[in-house]
């Protein structure tokens, strides 16, 4: 069995869980989830199964979208309201204009810092592992990027609902503590939502109760999405019956294996592969400057 299920994960799970749920109910080894969530976060996680891990890293690598309310006025160790709390502070009224400027002033590449409490290697161990043990580390600012930003309801004087569509590696809690300081009140994310993961939607997201349910009525193989979804928009070629064998053994594709007879895209851009209506795997656009000609490197097969 191959292929993606749209997982709504539920609060109080692993990502890690979710991915041996998947692996028990439909009995497969290779399963892997397509960018961790926190344990009390919510939302899309989609869940590659069979063949269909090959295209974990290329789903990682998409735009994401949540949604998360924000706490003013009290900072905690984790920058979610689990977490000890470190410091309180007065919350003047919320303005919706200045806070909405605010959340603008984000947009935009930024260096953003990881909470200490999170799963991101230094040195090869984790740094939440460094905090249980008390240790001191002087963490390292990463380059994410934030496409939008954007209020959608001041919950009360001390708490707002934000949307955030950004890049993998974006931490939702590091920027409602940022958010916090710039205020001048300190906050913390009191929940999290994620909504989207790019082609995936929380609306065809599937429950554990309905996986469940599918299992036991025999009909797993309807949940599964194909695995040329995840590329949906890249640009693709079909080959032609006689080049599919060099395809599946690896073998550079030059124009006259094709259909069209034409790489039309430029060089080193990703290409979907196909056998007619068949999905066979991704390629690399290349140039040899000794034949004087592109062609079509494998990059993945998934066939």
């Amino acid at each position: 069995m191959n292929g993606i299920v749209n997982v709504l994960k539920p609060p109080g799970m692993t990502s890690h869980d979710i991915v041996y749920f998947i692996r028990k109910r439909f009995k497969q080894k290779k399963v892997g989830h397509t960018g961790t969530l926190d344990p009390e976060a919510a939302g899309v996680l989609p869940v590659c199964i069979g063949k269909a891990t090959k295209a974990v890293q290329y789903i990682t690598d998409k735009t994401k979208k949540y949604r998360a309310n924000v706490k003013f006025g009290i900072e905690t160790e984790t920058y979610d309201k689990y977490g000890r709390i470190i410091a309180q502070h007065p919350v003047s009224s919320l303005d919706e204009a200045q806070l909405k400027e605010l959340l603008r002033s984000f947009v935009g590449e930024i260096d953003q810092y990881p909470p200490i409490y999170s799963a991101i290697k230094y040195d090869g161990k984790k740094l939440y592992q460094y905090a249980l043990e008390g240790q001191e580390v002087e963490l390292r600012s990463r380059r994410v990027e934030i496409y939008k930003a954007e209020l959608v309801d001041i919950i009360s004087e001390d708490e707002i609902m934000i949307d955030v569509e950004c890049s993998k590696g974006t931490y939702i809690r590091s920027l409602c503590y940022d958010l916090g300081k710039k205020l001048g009140c300190g906050a913390h994310m009191s929940q999290l939502i994620r909504v989207s993961s790019t082609p995936f939607l929380i609306e065809e997201a599937y429950t554990l109760e309905e996986i469940d349910k599918a299992a036991a009525e025999g009909r797993l193989s309807e949940l599964l999405r194909p695995v040329e979804l995840a590329f949906e928009g890249i640009e693709s070629v079909s080959v032609k019956p006689t080049a599919r064998q060099a395809v599946l053994n690896g073998n550079p594709i030059y124009e006259k294996g094709l259909i069209d007879e034409e790489i039309k895209n430029s060089t080193e851009e990703l290409i979907r592969l196909y056998d007619g209506t068949e999905f066979l795997g991704l390629g690399i656009i290349k140039y040899s400057m000794s034949e004087d000609r592109k062609y079509i490197k494998i990059e993945k097969l998934f066939q």
